[in-house]
């Protein structure tokens, strides 16, 4: 009876040592050590010993399951590392060969022309606000001094989505929220960039969606002089240096005196050229000091304080600044267009 147990562990820890991989070890551990397995099996023979030999035949046969399981265990370890190093090698990675070509976007030029306007006015002590695309007929044109029966309406051309919400035709808006959040507290000192939408025909040089960045500072002895003085220090960093700027009078409903500003031509130094139809000057933005009507509806003294405005289209910079023909390139994602920019980065 020894020898049959003997033969069982024998050849159990052959087929051990001869498993290449955890799936045939796993029927090795089956078909030994398995509820109805080898091993088990010898325990059958108890029935035949007398009451004397079964505890010595009881722990022999115990001994060789104890053996097997050691051994089966054993050769697990080494199958699971053996199978790690396998895996390693085949998901190896070679750092050698060429890494794949990301397609990186650029800087749209609009979001260029505005962080740059940004940039220069936070410098100058302003602080940028920001107001909702879909605004309230209240800010968009009453505060901003355009009453209801006011002909300059006209010349906004709005989408309306009721008789009072609308698609902010401009972001003077975001300037009246900010005076009457204000409420006559001074100084005010900031910078308002955004989208604005007006009824327009689309065209080479007109958008019924575009950007505006519009100044504002109101404060006491505010004049003329400094509306000037600051946009032309705004004009020598956008266009380069050397440029000179002149006022022409215009008319807005939120700023009296109103002005149309002109900017040396920066492609010839204001001796004329086809980009400024010979005249030496470019327009490039309407601005004036605040009216008297608009501080007084947002809760400020005139006869205490005055303050100046501006409004510049950031289409209208990028297209002088980038030699750029058609507004319509601004919208719509041409890569070859956007990629032009990267050296503007």
């Amino acid at each position: 009876m020894d020898d049959r147990i003997e033969l069982v562990q024998s050849e159990a820890l052959a087929a051990v040592s001869d498993a290449q991989d955890l799936d045939a070890l796993q029927q090795v551990r089956i078909q030994y050590l398995g509820k109805k397995g080898s091993i088990q099996q010898l325990m059958s023979f108890m029935k035949s010993l007398s009451r004397e030999e079964k505890p010595a035949f009881g722990q022999k046969v115990n001994l060789c399951k104890q053996t097997v399981t050691d051994a089966v265990e054993a050769r697990q370890k080494e199958l699971k590392a053996a199978a790690l190093v396998k895996q390693m090698e085949e998901e190896k990675l070679d750092i050698t060969l060429a890494g794949y070509d990301l397609e990186i976007g650029t800087v749209h030029p609009l979001m260029m022309i505005q962080q740059e306007i940004e940039d220069l006015f936070l410098g100058m002590g302003y602080k940028i606000a920001e107001g909702p695309e879909v605004e309230q007929d209240y800010y968009n044109f009453e505060l901003a001094n355009i009453p209801k029966d006011h002909p300059a309406r006209d010349m906004q051309d709005t989408f309306y989505i009721d008789p009072n919400t609308l698609l902010r035709t401009h972001t003077t808006a975001m300037q009246m929220r900010e005076l009457e959040k204000a409420r006559g507290g001074l100084p005010i000192k900031l910078i308002c960039p955004g989208k604005v939408y007006r009824r327009d025909d689309d065209d080479a040089t007109h958008s019924h969606q575009f950007m505006q960045s519009e100044g504002l500072v109101v404060g006491e002895h505010i004049t003329l002089a400094d509306l000037k003085g600051t946009l032309e220090f705004m004009a020598n960093k956008m266009f380069g240096e050397g440029r000179k700027i002149r006022f022409r009078p215009s008319y807005f409903p939120f700023t009296e005196p109103s002005v149309e500003v002109d900017v040396s031509c920066p492609f010839c130094n204001g001796r004329g050229c086809s980009v400024c139809k010979q005249t030496g000057w470019i327009e490039i933005l309407g601005a004036g000091m605040v009216h008297p009507h608009v501080l007084e509806m947002n809760g400020f003294d005139p006869d205490k304080c005055s303050g100046f405005a501006f409004g510049v289209g950031l289409e209208r910079v990028a297209m002088l600044k980038y030699g750029i023909d058609d507004i319509r390139n601004f919208y719509i994602n041409d890569q070859r267009f956007l990629k032009t920019f990267d050296r503007f980065d």
